[in-house]
């Protein structure tokens, strides 16, 4: 549909309804003086982070600031009550993640910066204090906020040595930010990069496959282009929101594995390891939180790191921005495993999102803790489970146990949805034994959305479906009756994007759904959905139209083995064009990675793009191509426009034949946009 067939802008947010304001103000809050995750929260502050000093953007043509609290110090405080506009429990949450600054977790041995991104990143010292070296944490999304926590960190601790860097699992708020920690953005060789074994794999292939697609519902996950405002974006649920700074990439220097076959760069988990002269010993956790992750024990300062895999909330067994189904149930076996391991001798626990927790004299909070969160994805797995041997489908399901966790699991603020809810971490579970399709043969070949809308509105008239909407919008006694409302106007939308009764009524519903979630995602995809509905005319969201953020970087590609990198053209190539002329090329990789082959074959056959670790002696022509400039062209738009260049540059010869085969196989290759719209066609 042309442009000029869209409605323009027709309003800002709406208040919330008497209902929304109703179901809002009966939400239970822990009682005064018994909230143990604030006085966690604000324990161990040296120097807190003024809102009104934000670090800056990477500068001419990016963002201008890569992080900024004041937007949120400006209406988010203990002196301010919820408003009608947000959930109570996920304000509370919004306003202990405002607790921003340096920390202390252990004295001469372990210090945190929270609150300069959505993670945090962790400083160890040598507890004896006889070495000045230091291991760095998870260092965050961006280097420029890296840079500034570090900063903030050696202007209270004094002058250190980074010696090794931990990237504890592969996403990028936990490794994104590492070039900002040192002159130049490249450590010295002796520093050490340590991660958990296929970090590198799942960090690239995360952030590259399916990146484009990722990236821009993270956008709606995160809330990265809504205000922030109390009837708007809040939190992020364990963190304010994404940094939007420059992010990198260092490939791993040591990989921490089950079993090693090179002691000169593995490191075997379960055995105590020394790292700038700190003892360490790493606990592998695949398949939790992340694929390649790992806890860690300081076995000095008897202190146990959980990574992203015990955090006070509720975490996600599927993320809604897009990612692999996580394993439930072997994420309950590690988080007892830790809890068996460690908690009965750590005084200290500590993670890459929130605040830490310690041991007090007459209890163990950190095996409760842990034991606790064990217990909740069990239950979420056992049950789902049980209820699909029952016959019950996914949303049944979710339905049937979203509010039936066990008080003893429910009534832990630790345990709140504030990231995962239990409605799509059930889902998760069910789709990762059972799948998409719930059995009923009217599901197994259900009609795409625009054609489904416009027979609704074909059947019914998309005035009657309006009208409907209208009066279950107006006569609302529950939740359900604003999520039937979207339902109903979802159809009426897909059919004809024009029609502006239906998108602002589904706007207003999404938005009192938003205002009702604890769950900082939940709340920001509704919101995002509801300025997508309103604002027709930009599709990058109520900010107006936004350049694509830079999702592949020089970084990920380089260190991208060569299958991948065409597993990635794979997954650009237009495979129906691509059927129609198929062609074999034999290149020979110049300056490749180590490990790959300095030979082979790229075929074009059936539609699809097929790399081979050697050469054909049936090639229609063969190149020499740099490594460099596979890159250039992995990263290119244009990739023909690309080929030309890198002739032009010597990157790409031609040993034999012509550049006509490669020309082809260029212009078979696909850009993405980013800004597709979510919630309209």
């Amino acid at each position: 549909m042309p442009d000029s067939a869209l409605p323009a802008p027709y309003d800002e947010p709406q208040p919330a309804t008497p209902l929304t304001a109703q179901l809002n103000a009966d939400v239970a809050l822990p009682s005064p003086g018994q909230d143990a995750e604030a006085d966690f929260a604000k324990q161990g502050l040296l120097v807190a982070l003024d809102p009104n000093d934000p670090v800056p953007g990477p500068g001419p043509g990016g963002q201008p600031y890569a992080w900024n609290l004041a937007p949120y110090a400006a209406f988010l405080s203990e002196q301010t009550p919820a408003p009608d506009t947000a959930n109570p429990s996920l304000w509370r949450n919004a306003v202990l993640n405002m607790n921003a600054g340096l920390y202390e977790v252990v004295k001469d041995a372990v210090y945190q910066v929270r609150g300069m991104d959505l993670s945090n990143i962790t400083f160890m010292e040598d507890p004896t204090q006889q070495s000045s070296d230091i291991v760095v944490l998870d260092p965050l999304i961006s280097e420029e906020c890296a840079k500034a926590a570090l900063d903030l960190y050696l202007g209270e601790r004094g002058a250190r040595t980074i010696k090794a860097v931990i990237f504890s699992h592969s996403h990028t708020d936990h490794y994104g930010g590492v070039r900002g920690l040192f002159a130049g953005g490249t450590p010295d060789a002796d520093v050490k990069i340590v991660a958990p074994d296929g970090f590198l794999e799942h960090a690239v292939s995360e952030n590259v496959y399916a990146g484009n697609a990722m990236s821009r519902r993270a956008t709606f996950m995160y809330g990265s282009l809504l205000h922030k405002g109390a009837d708007q974006q809040i939190d992020a649920g364990l963190g304010k929101t994404m940094s939007s700074g420059t992010t990198g990439l260092l490939a791993p220097t040591h990989t921490v594995v089950a079993s090693v076959t090179d002691e000169d760069t593995q490191i075997l988990a379960g055995v105590p390891c020394t790292l700038a002269g700190i003892q360490f010993e790493f606990q592998l956790t695949p398949g939790t939180e992340a694929p390649a992750e790992m806890n860690f024990y300081l076995p000095d300062v008897k202190s146990l790191c959980m990574a992203e895999n015990a955090t006070p909330t509720l975490h996600n067994l599927y993320s809604l921005r897009g990612a692999q189904v996580r394993d439930a149930k072997e994420w309950s076996n590690y988080l007892t495993e830790s809890a068996t391991l460690y908690g009965g001798d750590a005084t200290s626990l500590f993670a890459s999102h929130f605040w830490p927790r310690w041991k007090s004299e007459d209890g163990n909070e950190i095996v409760d803790f842990l034991t606790s969160q064990a217990d909740l994805y069990r239950f979420l797995h056992d049950q789902t489970l049980r209820l699909a041997n029952h016959g019950r489908t996914m949303h049944e399901i979710a339905e049937d146990l979203d509010q039936q966790l066990p008080q003893s699991l429910a009534g832990q603020w630790f345990n709140r949805g504030y990231y995962g809810t239990t409605n799509h971490d059930i889902k998760a579970v069910y789709q990762r034994y059972l799948g998409w399709f719930d059995g009923n043969a009217a599901h197994l070949h259900g009609l795409p959305p625009e054609e489904v809308g416009k027979r609704y509105t074909d059947t019914f008239g998309a005035d009657t479906i309006v009208k409907a909407a209208q009066t279950a919008y107006g006569n609302a006694t529950t939740a359900d009756d604003y999520r039937w409302v979207a339902e109903l106007l979802s159809h009426v939308v897909f059919a004809d994007p024009a029609n502006i009764d239906a998108r602002k009524l589904e706007a207003d519903a999404l938005e009192q759904l938003g205002y009702l979630a604890e769950s900082g995602p939940w709340r920001n995809f509704y919101l995002a959905g509801a300025a997508e509905l309103r604002n027709p005319d930009a599709s990058a969201g109520n900010t107006g139209a936004l350049p694509a953020p830079e999702i592949i970087t020089d970084d990920v590609i380089a260190a991208m083995p060569q299958d991948m990198v065409f597993d990635y053209l794979g997954i650009r190539l237009n495979g129906p064009d691509a059927a129609n002329n198929p062609l074999t090329i034999a290149l020979t990789i110049a300056g490749g990675n180590a490990g790959d082959p300095a030979q082979c074959t790229v075929q074009l056959r059936n539609g699809v793009l097929v790399y081979t670790a050697d050469t054909s002696t049936g090639a229609d022509a063969s190149y020499t191509l740099t490594r460099t400039g596979l890159n250039q062209l992995a990263l290119a738009k244009d990739v023909q426009k690309e080929v030309a260049a890198l002739v032009d540059s010597k990157d790409l010869t031609v040993d034999s034949g012509t550049i006509d085969p490669l020309n082809t196989l260029a212009g078979l290759l696909e850009s993405f946009d980013f800004w597709f719209a979510l919630t309209t066609p």
